[in-house]
């Protein structure tokens, strides 16, 4: 996956702190969408760690890239996961208790544990610092 970032300082041990500009799903600034954002609830830059091997300064606009696999893993994380314990728990929930409401209780409950194990996953990657970056050019000086 290849992102426009800022360099915001050198860190030493050839690493670089960058902002990431974040981008919504459908291109347009999440401020100004008639979806009733707010500034409070957007957070418009992402940083991050890159590897710097071209020694980018503070201030230059490079171009980083990221492994696609680890960011295909991480969506699939956060989107299919809970998706599928809602449906499997429905369907185990339809199964055991014949009633539709309490499967639906089930597949909610799925769901919920799917996300609450996003959360975890999610911050276990924040912790250990598992998605790598790495400054391929520098775009503008």
């Amino acid at each position: 996956m290849v992102q426009i970032a800022r360099v915001t300082r050198l860190l030493g041990d050839g690493l670089a702190e960058i902002a990431v500009q974040r981008k919504s799903a459908c291109g347009h600034d999440c401020t100004k969408c008639g979806g009733g954002c707010s500034e409070m609830l957007v957070q418009n830059e992402v940083t991050a760690r890159a590897e710097n091997p071209l020694w980018a300064q503070p201030g230059d606009l490079v171009q980083v890239e990221s492994a696609t696999g680890q960011v295909i893993s991480i969506a699939a994380i956060v989107y299919l996961v809970p998706m599928a314990l809602f449906f499997l728990l429905y369907f185990a929930g339809q199964h055991l208790f014949r009633s539709e409401g309490a499967a639906a209780a089930a597949g909610v409950f799925g769901f919920c544990l799917g996300m609450a194990g996003a959360v975890v996953i999610n911050g276990v990657v924040k912790r250990r610092r598992m998605t790598s970056f790495h400054i391929t050019a520098i775009v503008e000086p």
